[in-house]
């Protein structure tokens, strides 16, 4: 059976391979916890930006994992746990037909208004 590891895995820090046997006084096994992608508010920040993610067997264990390993400087005002398996991406191959047909639309660049020197930067 071919096992996954996730960085942060403890099983892969620990040499990887399957959990030994005599791991059943464990309370539980954590490589079988979902992972969570987590995103952080900085104080001047207005945004949250993705700073990594981890393992946890819910939401609230979520959110105290990523405070005491994301903020440990007192960088972060708002803390944000995603399971994993709820993001959805695009492929890359999907590239062209996805943002090609912007190209054709040239009302949507303004390159071509004139801008007085008094607007600075936009």
């Amino acid at each position: 059976m071919l096992k996954k590891y996730y960085y942060g895995d403890y099983d892969a820090i620990q040499g990887g391979g399957e959990p030994s046997s005599n791991s059943s006084n464990q309370i539980s096994d954590s490589s079988s916890w979902p992972l969570w992608e987590v995103f952080i508010r900085s104080k001047q920040g207005l945004d949250h930006k993705h700073v990594g993610s981890l393992h946890a067997a819910d939401s609230s264990m979520a959110i105290e994992n990523a405070r005491d390993v994301y903020t440990r400087r007192m960088e972060g005002v708002s803390i944000w746990v995603v399971e994993s398996k709820h993001i959805h991406a695009t492929n890359p191959d999907d590239a062209e037909s996805l943002y090609e047909p912007a190209q054709d639309k040239i009302y949507r660049h303004p390159t071509f208004y004139d801008l007085p020197d008094e607007v600075g930067h936009m």
